[in-house]
């Protein structure tokens, strides 16, 4: 097994900060069954579907990984991969601190306006472990909602954690009426 140790000394030689988005798509390359580890197959299996057979190699394809994140549907996949490699073992559902953290992670990549207010709503009204249908439904409302949510259907089949958080955003005044305030333009 390679550890969050060894992570960080390949980090290291990548030259990558161990908290950059790049390495979650390396996990992802890798099938890692957990964030900070990699076991010997996932390393060496991951390695080969990519191509990498030495350090040059590996640092030449990080662009390459990092572009994939342009990919919506790659963008998607790993998003998805995200919830499952970033929870706990034996746990069905994501910490709220860990989906916070991926949520920023992710969301900074996609450029999502409201990812911040998502995260404020959470701590204030949830705090409470994300289960994987809110963390994909998420996305959904990310990619097909516009700023203001005026397409948003409160009948529609969203988690409850979802219509929640459309409710905090009126009550709050961040949208009105389907329009966004000034300030969540600006984001």
């Amino acid at each position: 097994m390679i550890l969050a140790d060894g992570i960080t000394l390949l980090c290291n030689d990548l030259q990558v900060d161990p908290q950059d988005i790049v390495m979650l798509v390396v996990s992802w390359h890798m099938k890692a069954s957990t964030m900070c580890e990699y076991s010997k197959e996932e390393f060496f299996t991951g390695l080969q579907a990519l191509g990498i057979d030495s350090l040059e190699k590996f640092i030449q394809r990080i662009s390459f990984m990092r572009s994939e994140l342009k990919d919506e549907q790659k963008f998607r996949e790993i998003y998805n991969f995200a919830f499952g490699w970033a929870k706990e073992k034996g746990q069905k559902s994501l910490a709220l601190d860990t989906a916070i953290g991926m949520w920023q992670l992710l969301f900074a990549e996609m450029q999502w306006p409201l990812v911040d207010h998502w995260c404020q709503f959470l701590q204030a009204r949830h705090n409470k472990a994300i289960s994987q249908d809110t963390w994909s439904q998420l996305l959904v409302l990310a990619r097909t909602m516009d700023l203001a949510l005026s397409n948003y259907d409160a009948e529609g089949a969203w988690p409850c954690l979802i219509d929640e958080f459309v409710e905090y955003l009126n009550e709050n005044g961040i949208i009105q009426n389907g329009e966004s305030s000034d300030s969540t333009q600006k984001r």
